[in-house]
């Protein structure tokens, strides 16, 4: 199966799942780094095969490095297991991180990366950085799997070209997420509460939940951004694409689009009435998400779908988290009320100058195995883009049968950005955002604190741009 841009034609869950990732080029960076210079591959040096198609050299060490957040790096240990398995004498070197920037820039200008990367978190590598210095994963997609397969026909089609810049597959972004309002179950069953499926019965079912004692929303001071996730994904599905690409292209003016002021105000309203939690931005954000799915001192929490497995240990029993697509301002919408945001994420890397180059493409080989993707979708809960992984009961999850139908539901009508991933603009939107939704900004002041960070990437002749159609 193909996919041609935002149109997305699907049938069942992983096909439209895994489909979605080819929407969101090289997703997952959100802080840039300073370069070092340019270096040569590190070529064989071992026996090339069908079971070594990297020519890795024998008794070999790989350094990886993994960001640690919603997924852990259990599921990189597991394949670091297979790796050792497939390959007697060698050792997979699995450190975690969670400033890929910071610990890792040094290595970058010193010449001496890491091996393998997951470049993401808060704090990753800006990709429009080091394009030029990682390695093309054409090779990885070609070799066999550990079950003898070529991977590329394992895969979901369309899946490669996020990492893909100026044919160069750069990037292979592991895991499929997809964003929605997530919630209990169980809490609006025992309430008689539905989900709200425009901003005015969001606010209607505050006024309720203030009753009860409860607020619509909870955040935390590093997490703050994930309302401008809502608020975008709602903005598109009321305005249309346009509203897209005006914020993929820094257009002047982007954020003031009719579409993003109506939700902008509408979430104005709910946060002056009081149903956002106060305190956030003084709130480690996995201690606000603990609120909502342990304390349920909240109704609605706005995140991706490692939310699960972020807070599995912090969910009330009996919680059945699910998702739902983010309200619209009105009920005609320019795109359905299903539509969804959902993309790629966990990009995988090989840096040029690792040590062991090799090495580096052999252990991200083994995590496309069935066994290792099968292990992440079962552990993590989430499908990664190895096809026939998940099964329809979701392994027993809520959340990702819920996953399920909300990708059944968007039918084609699914869509992302990756502006803010590409520029590394995160870190300054955290501060706007935890200054809105402390109350002590307005719309007005909301838009040109943003625009001022748009205009600030369009302006920089330093940065290369990418036009997005």
């Amino acid at each position: 199966m193909n996919v041609q841009q935002q149109s997305l034609a699907r049938r069942g869950f992983l096909r439209g799942a895994l489909a979605a990732a080819v929407l969101v080029p090289l997703a997952g960076s959100m802080a840039s780094c300073a370069g070092g210079g340019g270096g040569g591959t590190t070529g064989p040096t071992g026996t090339v095969s069908d079971t070594n198609p990297f020519g890795m050299a024998d008794k070999s060490t790989v350094d990886a490095v993994i960001f640690k957040g919603g997924y852990g790096i259990d599921y990189v240990d597991f394949a670091g297991k297979g790796f050792e398995s497939a390959h007697s004498g060698s050792t997979a070197k699995i450190s975690p991180s969670t400033d890929i920037a910071q610990e890792l820039q040094p290595r970058f200008v010193g010449g001496n990366p890491p091996d393998l990367i997951d470049n993401s978190g808060a704090k990753a590598i800006g990709f429009s950085t080091i394009l030029a210095q990682l390695e093309d994963l054409t090779s990885v997609v070609n070799a066999k799997n550990l079950e003898g397969k070529v991977i590329k026909d394992t895969l979901y089609g369309g899946v490669l070209a996020p990492g893909t810049f100026e044919g160069k597959l750069a990037a292979l972004n592991y895991v499929l997420t997809v964003y929605a309002m997530w919630y209990s179950d169980a809490l609006l069953k025992d309430n008689g509460w539905s989900v709200p499926k425009t901003w005015d019965e969001m606010y209607a079912l505050g006024e309720q939940a203030k009753a009860k004692g409860k607020y619509l929303f909870v955040w935390g001071k590093e997490a703050a951004t994930y309302y401008q996730e809502m608020a975008i994904a709602s903005a598109i599905k009321e305005g249309g694409h346009d509203v897209r690409l005006g914020l993929e292209n820094l257009k002047a003016d982007c954020w003031s689009h009719p579409a993003l002021q109506s939700v902008f105000t509408a979430l104005n309203k709910i946060v002056k009435a009081g149903h956002f939690k106060p305190g956030g931005s003084g709130t480690q954000f996995t201690a606000a998400q603990a609120q909502w799915s342990n304390a349920q001192e909240a109704v609605f929490y706005p995140s991706g779908s490692w939310i699960e497995n972020e807070m599995k240990d912090q969910t009330k029993a009996g919680f059945k988290m699910t998702g739902a697509p983010v309200p619209s301002v009105t009920t005609s919408p320019k795109l359905p009320y299903a539509s969804l945001h959902s993309a790629a994420g966990e990009p995988f890397v090989v840096p040029s100058q690792g040590k062991n180059v090799p090495g580096g493409k052999e252990l991200l080989r083994i995590m496309l195995s069935k066994d290792a993707a099968t292990n992440f979708a079962k552990t993590k809960l989430a499908p990664t883009i190895v096809k026939d992984t998940v099964p329809s009961d979701g392994f027993g999850s809520t959340a990702l049968v819920s996953q399920t139908k909300l990708l059944s539901d968007a039918g084609d009508n699914i869509y992302t950005w990756n502006f803010i991933d590409l520029y590394g603009t995160n870190k300054d939107q955290l501060v706007v955002w935890n200054t809105f939704l402390d109350g002590k900004s307005d719309v007005a002041t909301l838009t040109s604190d943003l625009q001022k960070i748009t205009d600030k990437v369009r302006n920089d002749s330093s940065v290369k741009k990418i036009e997005v159609k």
